[in-house]
């Protein structure tokens, strides 16, 4: 039942508006949405209908848009290790908190979001994306305005991702039946889930899910989101700039 938000998860006010930022108007190239992890096109191409909450979501029609709803207690190596490389990739990141207060991460690292979700529940985006931690993962499933943005991005055939703990928010929402998907190990194992195959992936991507183990495969994570969102250049291109061992 997600009938009640989660203890530390406050309905957000207008207040939270003054903390919106500009983001440039750019115009990636969409040509190419081959990905490198598994063989199945992502159908998260950008190309929906406009956004006009306010400055941060009225970009570009042509520039993805995720949404990133960062929880108190979320893995913040994972966390700003997908917002950094999404945003390397020219791709429109915004950030929500449950609620207005900054995000106390898993490991006490201080972040403060773009938005609140109250400001962002009409908005539509071109894929959502859950870092993992603990509490942070139960708080996001316990919340039901992120069950609410998990259906309907669903039924509108947009990628979901989700890393380390926070695929047991998807296999609670019924997207992970029928489906392979990773996670931190033991998370999904845990939730006896029969129709699910779990599997070691690094990265793994089944349709339009796409789910990974946790912190230190952020980086494979996210530049597998950029595979999928923006193309294999882009991710290359991105990739090429981090100076990863080979």
């Amino acid at each position: 039942d997600h009938s009640e938000p989660v203890p530390k998860a406050d309905s957000a006010g207008a207040a939270a508006g003054n903390r919106y930022r500009n983001r440039p108007s750019l115009r990636p190239d969409h040509s190419s949405t081959e990905g490198r992890v598994a063989p199945v096109e992502c159908a998260g191409n950008p190309g929906g209908s406009g956004i006009e909450t306010n400055q941060i979501l009225s970009a570009e029609k042509s520039m993805a848009r995720v949404l990133i709803p960062l929880a108190q207690g979320c893995e913040e190596l994972e966390a700003v290790t997908i917002i950094d490389l999404l945003r390397r990739a020219d791709i429109n990141v915004v950030t929500a908190g449950l609620d207005e207060k900054p995000i106390t991460a898993s490991r006490g690292t201080k972040i403060i979001a773009d938005t609140t979700l109250d400001q962002v529940m009409d908005a539509e985006f071109d894929m959502v994306v859950l870092p993992g931690g603990l509490p942070g993962a139960d708080y996001l499933n316990e919340d039901r305005r992120i069950h609410q943005i998990l259906e309907q991005t669903a039924s509108r055939n947009k990628p979901i991702g989700a890393i380390c703990a926070a695929p047991k928010v998807l296999a609670t929402a019924g997207l992970l039946a029928e489906k392979k998907a990773t996670a931190y190990p033991g998370v999904l194992e845990a939730l006896d889930l029969d129709s699910t195959d779990v599997t070691n992936a690094v990265v793994q991507q089944d349709g339009n899910i796409i789910t990974s183990r946790g912190p230190g495969t952020a980086m494979d994570f996210a530049l597998e989101i950029i595979s999928c969102l923006e193309g294999s250049e882009k991710r290359n291109q991105v990739e090429a700039a981090l100076q990863r061992p080979s």
